[in-house]
């Protein structure tokens, strides 16, 4: 017993926090609005536990994909960390007054994140590393065909209609796009799980028709797979409660400062996606691309798929529009991320330049973000 309260020591420690903000939450969010030093404090209690939390879901799911072998784990994993961010622009845009631009910025931000961000690194550590590396190509292509017309659909295309003015879709338009971006996800899934597993495998894997390189260092390898899933279940759900409290001291903090107000999901999105970034990393260490790709890419159709369609529907229902179309100058750096990422995963191997390139367009992506 002891080993297991050390070993899964975030579960109490997420609902220890979930309990207090839930009880004094509301004292101590309204005393921070005139004190900077408590602010900062809140934030720090915040960040760490969700951040502990999301790791413990990681670790879980890391279990789950030993034993369920990919792409099982690893859809797994994008599920979990994309329902928390999910919870957090849902209530954000259900508690507004007006339309907010929540769901724009921090979809937006996971598209730069991971194409950009993790993926770069990826390459860039797995070039120096281990100079070339390869991957599954059908599985890469699967994953751009869908993301590139679902994101042009949600982050450009509202700009363009007429039927609505400003950045947003129609009642008809919203309904239309969010039923037809929750399809397209589930054919994705269908042809993930069911019909082309082997596109999602590594290389050699898929060849052999073996199961993927188990993580290391497991210590719950002996516990089965029902255990792995209420774990990550008990310390996902306060981590979604959470996110949603960060959420409203980040978006205080950031109007106090006048900081622009796309920080807010920019910073929810890297809370929300470090886990996957370092997951991707570790398993481009070890030699293991497929594994970075599933997770960086599915990471981005997830948000996209699951994100889109729930505030399109909340939009509607709410009777207020939501902003989904981006300014110019992102809408340039979208289409650029997704050209130079087709480019990158039009060959079966890749090298630490295309990495630096990814890199390059993050860094122009953090640039705008102060100076548009």
């Amino acid at each position: 017993m002891l080993k297991l309260l050390r070993t899964e020591a975030q579960v109490p420690a997420v609902w220890i926090t979930a309990a207090l903000f839930l009880a004094f939450g509301a004292g101590w969010f309204k005393a921070a609005a005139t004190s900077g030093g408590l602010t900062l404090l809140l934030f720090v209690w915040l960040f760490g536990a969700i951040l502990w939390g999301a790791f413990g879901v990681v670790r879980h799911a890391e279990h789950l994909a030993e034993k369920l072998g990919e792409p099982y784990g690893t859809l797994i994993l994008t599920l979990s960390v994309t329902i928390i961010e999910v919870a957090f622009i849902v209530t954000t845009i259900a508690t507004s007054t007006g339309g907010s631009p929540v769901a724009r910025d921090a979809v937006f931000a996971v598209v730069m994140i991971m194409l950009n961000g993790t993926i770069g690194l990826c390459l860039l550590i797995g070039g120096l590393r281990h100079r070339e590396q390869s991957y599954n190509l059908p599985g890469a292509r699967a994953f751009l065909s869908v993301v590139i017309p679902l994101s042009i659909f949600a982050l450009v295309l509202p700009n363009f209609t007429v039927m609505a003015s400003g950045p947003v879709l129609s009642t008809p338009q919203s309904l239309t796009v969010a039923v037809l971006t929750l399809a397209l996800y589930g054919v994705f899934l269908i042809m993930q799980t069911v019909r082309h597993q082997s596109f999602f495998l590594d290389p050699v894997d898929a060849d052999s028709s073996a199961l993927p390189e188990a993580p290391h260092g497991g210590e719950h390898g002996d516990h089965s797979i029902g255990f792995h899933l209420i774990g990550l279940a008990l310390t996902l759900a306060p981590a979604v409660y959470l996110t949603e409290e960060l959420g409203h001291i980040v978006e205080h903090a950031v109007k106090t400062a006048g900081a622009p107000i796309g920080l807010v999901g920019v910073i929810v999105a890297v809370l929300v996606l470090a886990p996957e970034a370092m997951g991707a990393m570790q398993a481009t260490m070890r030699n293991r691309l497929q594994r970075a790709v599933n997770i960086s890419l599915g990471s981005v159709l997830a948000t996209i798929g699951l994100t889109i369609p729930a505030v399109l529907v909340l939009g509607v229902l709410k009777g207020t529009p939501t902003i989904l179309g981006l300014d110019p100058e992102q809408m340039v750096l979208l289409a650029v991320t997704l050209i130079v990422s087709t480019l990158t995963f039009g060959g079966e191997r890749t090298n630490m330049l295309q990495g630096a390139v990814h890199l390059v367009m993050f860094l122009v992506f953090a640039l705008l973000l102060f100076h548009p």
